[in-house]
This record gives structure tokens, sequence and C-alpha cells, in this order.
């Protein structure tokens, strides 16, 4: 007795005997167990990989891009009116995989770019003896901004995803020369910065070696922990000072951070957590970082309102370049369904880049229409993202795509 499957309801799939069949595919979330002669396939979850063949005795197993299609031999694979329609899509979603990824490459140009006008202008602060405009930009801010770049550095080198690996691990270098300009100028205590240098050639050395596979899986569970600790009693610490002296200069927000993330992270060595806990545990470092790199603009937007005076030693150039290497790396976030890579994008973009060109905008430091320019364009990139998404896989609507990024597929 032969039966069929059918892929979506589309097309029909002949099987040569009704004995149980499992189809494997790259992504585990494509797991599919078939023992019923009619069904409908779950789609998975999308991949990066490319289709590939896996041969199993009496079946032929083909993953696609998340989807998964079993039969007995090629040339039971009938064709149905609507295949042009599938191959179509199936077309589309390879060249927005395809885009997502170069336009997450292409941030690394603007991320390149992006601290070197400030770094020209602090420079020139330098020489000229003007070391009060160094203030312009808060220490914190830069700080927070580069400790989120390096953890997620680390993050996406778990994922695989080169493109932003890269864009991150620049930022942290970028970053640091700024602090390092700083630190000559005494905008940033020298104990700060001398702690803050050997966190960042730690971390960028463990990042290189894990990377390339060189490095004991233990020594990286070790910074991880460290991350996790780090970054936990750091970030409450930065977002407390940076309102100081409206609120006591106290360093009881990091301390009671530390004591908590501390105790979390013995707990999960020692196998006290459970499940849903270790799972919590897991993504709390990623998250940190996000949250980190998200403060940096509300660090620099805070001062920006205490000294107007100095806003004239903010580029506008390196706001700009801040939008457009975050909102290049949007699309990526949102194809890959990446919550967390795509809120601390769009933060980036929003409220480091965008945000900070208003302030400039309003305290007169450029001309209108490059603030329109900018602000029209950004708006543009983001509903023409959301829109090509959805196109792209075969969705109704773009609020489709920003559901299934929320709450996933």
């Amino acid at each position: 007795m032969a039966g069929s499957l059918m892929l979506l309801g589309k097309i029909p799939l002949h099987a040569s005997r009704p004995s149980i069949k499992y189809s494997f595919c790259s992504d585990r979330q494509s797991l599919e167990f078939v023992s019923a002669p009619w069904i409908h396939l779950r789609r998975g979850v999308k991949s990066k990989l490319p289709s590939k063949e896996v041969l199993f005795p009496g079946q032929s197993v083909y993953c696609y891009r998340g989807k998964t299609v079993s039969c007995s031999s090629s040339d039971d694979l009938h064709l149905s009116s609507q295949e042009s329609v599938e191959v179509k899509r199936g077309e589309g979603f390879q060249q927005w995989d395809s885009m997502t990824a170069k336009f997450a490459g292409a941030a690394n140009f603007p991320f390149l770019l992006l601290q070197l006008p400030q770094i020209i202008l602090n420079t020139r602060n330098l020489l000229s003896g003007n070391t009060s405009a160094l203030l312009a930009v808060p220490w914190l801010g830069m700080l927070t901004g580069l400790l989120g770049n390096l953890c997620l550095a680390s993050y996406f080198i778990k994922k695989r995803e080169t493109e932003a690996v890269v864009v991150q691990s620049l930022g942290v270098i970028s970053t640091y020369v700024v602090l390092l300009q700083m630190a000559i100028g005494e905008a940033m205590p020298l104990p700060h910065f001398v702690a803050t240098s050997i966190v960042v050639a730690s971390g960028l050395t463990l990042n290189f070696l894990k990377y390339f596979n060189w490095l004991h899986p233990e020594i990286w569970r070790s910074w991880e922990d460290f991350v996790t600790v780090a970054g936990l009693s750091v970030l409450p610490q930065v977002m407390w000072s940076t309102f100081i002296p409206y609120v006591p200069n106290t360093v009881l927000p990091g301390t009671i951070a530390f004591v908590t993330s501390l105790v979390a992270v013995l707990m999960g060595r020692m196998g006290k957590l459970s499940d849903k806990g270790v799972k919590i545990l897991g993504s709390i470092p990623g998250w940190t970082a996000t949250l980190l790199f998200m403060w940096m603009a509300v660090a620099q937007m805070w001062t920006n309102l205490l000294t107007p005076d100095n806003i004239k030693g903010l580029s506008a150039v390196s706001m700009l370049l801040a939008m457009i290497g975050n909102g290049l790396m949007i699309p990526r976030a949102l194809f890959i369904r990446d919550f967390m890579w795509f809120v601390g994008s769009a933060w980036g973009s929003v409220f480091y880049g965008w945000g900070n060109l208003m302030c400039l905008y309003c305290f007169e430091c450029i001309s209108p229409g490059f603030y329109i320019a900018s602000t029209v364009s950004f708006l543009a990139w983001i509903a023409i993202t959301f829109w090509r998404d959805s196109q792209a896989n075969g969705l109704s609507s773009p609020f489709i795509s920003l559901k299934e990024l929320v709450f996933g597929p």
C-alpha cells in the first residue's frame, strides 16, 4: 500500500511503503516525524546553509533553507501547477539571504570610519590645548559601547556570523582609540583606562582564538562566565553613574549586581540551576552586551542636555555613520529572526545615530537639509527592509515579519 505526503499542501510526495520515516535537516527545529499517510509539514526555522541532499536507505532527504522534503526517489517528486510559484519564492528567499549578508558586511565600512571624524576632531583639540572639548564625549558612554561591542563579538562568534564579528571588533578598536585620546586629555581617569586596556586586549585575543577553534572549551566557558559577571556588574553601575550628581555617588548598584551574578554563575557551575535557569543564564551575556551598547546612546544624549555648549565637540559625520552602520545590519537581524541583534542595531540607528543628529540640529550645529535628508532616508530604509523581507518569505504583510521576529515563526 502506497501513501502520500503533502508539503504545505502543494507538492505531493509518494512513499514506497507505509513504514515510519524520519527526515533530518541541518536545523534541529526542522526535524520532522512522519507516521501518517497525509500530513502537513511545519515550516522550520530558516538556515543559512545551502540546499543539500542526504541519502538514507530507501529514501532521499532534501534540506533547503529550513524546509524538509522526503521521498523514495527523485522521480517521485511530481510537479504541480504551483511549482513555479514555490521556485520563484525560493529564488527570492536566496537573493534576500545573500543581500542581507552583504549589507551586514558592508556595515564594516561605516563602522571602520565611524570614530575617524571624532578621532580627528579630538586630535585637533588636543594639539590646540582645548582639552575641555573632549568632555563633549562621555567616557562612561564610550566605555559601555566598547564593552558591548566586545561582548557582542563573542556572541556572534558562537553564531558564526562573520560579518557581525568583524563589525563588532572594529567597533572595539576604534572606540578604544577615542578612549586613549580622552585619557591623554585627562577626560577619562587613568586607572579606568588601564583596566579597560587589559580587558580589551584579553577579549580580542580570546575571540580571535575561539573563531579559529584554537581555544580550549573550558577557557572559553570561563571567559563567558567573566563576561556574565562583569557585564551584569558594570551595566547597573554605569547606568547609575551617568546621572551623578543628581543621584548619590555610590558603588552599591554595581556591588549588588556583582554578588548576584557571581552566585548565579557558581550555581550554574555546580548544576544547581533548573533547565530554565541555565537557559536564562546563557542568554545573559548577549543581552547584557546589547544593553551596554544601547546605554552608550543614552549617556551621549544625557551629556548633550547637560552641557549643550560642548555639543560642538560632537562629530555629526560620526553620528551619521553610526546610523548607517547599524541600519545596514537591521535587514540581516530581521532575516535570521535574531530579536536581540535587531533591538541593538535599531537602537543604535535611532538613538545613537539619528537621535544625536536631532540634538545637533536642535542646537543649530547642522543644516536643516542635512537632518531632513538623513531622517527621510532612514525611514525609507526601514520600510523597504520590512517589505522586502515579507516578500522573500512569502508573507502577506510586513507586520508578520515583525511578529515572527518578536514571538517566533
